[in-house]
């Protein structure tokens, strides 16, 4: 097919559609009609983009074909480069994550990974044209959808605007009620204010321009997808990988998206201010929230009563160690005997209701599912015990650090506490990371490890000295909950609204720590007859503290809080 055929475009207000598109024509939305192929870059050219190609000095000694060889010829090896080592060649396959990498991404992120072949010894066939067909429309349902979701993102910047001017109104009618000390706190407040909007709006706008970005990587795929049919094996698979983890990309960066839902500001006056103005510190509250999102009402952790609660059964041999606790959805409580290697099940009651043998000694119990619990035991298992009318065990796997108390579970994996650290496993057992040192191979724990508590997005650690180090999901340090009251410090559990409750085991007290990490005192302390408290459970159902003592004891104690 010769050059300067006089083809139309899209651009130009032709209705014509063509066959096979120019490739960076397409990268700019404008639909032309390709009239040679680059055997070297893999990519389909018009009349403009042909010549253009053949001035510039690294190109110019490209290989072009008509369209029609390139259609029935074999498309030449390509060479693709890692996305996270660009200066490397992927070559190699991972069975485990089912995605290609370079040698690199092998040796430093893989290594335990199981199924690793270089790309050449992958035997799967070629992709079906219907597979091709439904990643194709796939990625156009994303790109539509992520289109929808920036446009609500945009509109979202503006009514936010609206809602700051609002709420700077609102300030100004407080305003006129309090004359002589209210300047100051304006001021204090608008300040705030406008730093969170522009924090907001700097956000919003950094995650509309991810979006943007992440459209034009979509929009690239439709015209690779048309070309993949026309590639040899080897490129076909890397280059379906590869489009195969853009759409998953966008797909999740869709669902992110959606679930931070639409962004509102919301100012809560102080209702006392005009009784308290000589000693207030502050004009209101400023957040930022989904739309419908509701308040937290703050509570008073105060202590309110306590009940001691015996949990030792008849055919017990032993004096209870109760060593760890958790919680059904039903709002019913499990607890794990070291001393009798038992689980043992309380109804709404706190009284005994059934319980299950383990023939070894459990450290740590979470609940992983509606009816389902995995306990820690001392022989380097995790038993996962199915909870119906009964207890029952299904299965095992194997850990390490079985001996060391505790364990959580949170999005799908198991984080075990093994002493020098913290390991995560998936539920079939897989070793995903391990954590004891930080990036610059210092310590992360200041001793042992003991036990954990999830606290949203992150998972807190006690390190049986004066407090907690949290941990985000991929392990790194986000900040140290830490006070010189505490003294090994073992037990640890999280309220609904975020406060973080640690226990010392020698220093005999509870000290509580804020959602932002700040120190709020003690709950308890020796002097009000606590000792040895080890392992401990907030039951956000009931407003109370579900506490275990380390040494030898045949109780727990609940400890309710004021409303």
């Amino acid at each position: 097919m010769a050059e300067g055929g006089g083809f139309t475009s899209i651009r130009d207000g032709s209705d014509a559609d063509f066959e096979i598109v120019c490739t960076p024509c397409g990268e700019d939305n404008i639909r032309e009609e390709a009239v040679k192929f680059c055997v070297e870059c893999n990519q389909y050219l018009c009349t403009t983009c042909a010549r253009c190609h053949r001035r510039i000095a690294a190109s110019k000694s490209h290989k072009l074909l008509d369209t029609d060889d390139a259609k029935n010829a074999p498309v030449a090896a390509m060479v693709t480069k890692c996305r996270y080592h660009p200066d490397r060649d992927i070559e190699m396959y991972c069975g485990t994550h089912d995605m290609v990498y370079c040698t690199k991404c092998i040796a430093t992120e893989h290594r335990a990974c199981e199924s690793i072949k270089n790309i050449e010894d992958v035997t799967t066939p070629f992709f079906q044209q219907n597979e091709i067909q439904g990643l194709q429309d796939e990625a156009k349902a994303i790109h539509e959808q992520l289109i929808a979701a920036n446009k609500k993102k945009q509109k979202n910047v503006g009514s936010f605007e609206k809602q700051r001017n609002e709420i700077l109104r609102n300030i100004q009618d407080i305003e006129r009620n309090v004359i002589e000390h209210i300047g100051k706190l304006k001021r204090e407040a608008a300040e705030s204010l406008n730093k969170m909007y522009s924090e907001i709006n700097s956000e919003m706008e950094s995650e509309i321009t991810l979006t943007a970005n992440t459209i034009t990587e979509v929009d690239k795929l439709t015209s690779m997808l048309q070309t993949v049919s026309n590639m040899s094996f080897r490129q076909q698979f890397v280059q379906m990988k590869l489009i195969q983890r853009t759409v998953k990309d966008a797909k999740k960066l869709f669902e992110e998206s959606e679930s931070h839902g639409t962004r509102v500001a919301r100012f809560t006056e102080n209702t006392d201010l005009k009784t308290v103005i000589m000693t207030a510190t502050d004009l209101g509250r400023l957040e930022t929230m989904n739309k419908h999102q509701k308040l937290p009402t703050p509570k008073q952790y105060k202590l309110k009563s306590k009940r001691e609660i015996h949990v030792r059964m008849q055919n017990d041999v032993k004096r209870c160690h109760i060593s760890d606790t958790c919680q059904l959805h039903d709002g019913t409580v499990i607890l794990t005997d070291y001393n009798n290697q038992k689980v043992k099940w309380l109804d709404m009651e706190y009284k005994v209701k059934s319980h299950c043998d383990l023939n070894a000694c459990p450290t740590g119990i979470c609940c992983t599912a509606h009816n389902e619990v995995a306990v820690k035991t001392d022989k380097n298992k995790v038993q996962f015990i199915s909870v119906d009318n009964s207890l029952s065990i299904l299965r095992d796997i194997s850990i390490e650090g079985g001996a060391y108390w505790g364990m959580a579970y949170t999005a799908g994996d198991l984080w075990v506490s093994t002493g020098s650290g913290v390991n995560v496993y998936n539920r079939s057992g897989t070793l995903l990371n391990s954590i004891s040192n930080n990036v610059n191979g210092q310590k992360v724990f200041k001793s042992l490890s003991q036990h954990i508590a999830v606290s949203r997005e992150n998972v807190i650690v006690t390190d049986n000295s004066d407090g907690a180090v949290c941990l985000g999901r991929d392990g790194t340090v986000k900040s140290e909950l830490r006070d010189r009251r505490l003294n090994y410090t073992k037990g640890v559990c999280v309220s609904s609204d975020g406060n973080v409750f640690l226990s010392g085991l020698s220093s005999h007290n509870i000290v509580m720590f804020s959602g932002d990490g700040k120190c709020q005192g003690e709950l308890l302390n020796q002097e009000t007859g606590l000792t040895m408290p080890s392992s401990l459970y907030y039951d956000n159902k009931r407003n109370c503290l579900i506490l275990t003592r380390h040494t030898g004891c045949d109780s727990i104690y609940i400890l309710e809080m004021c409303d």
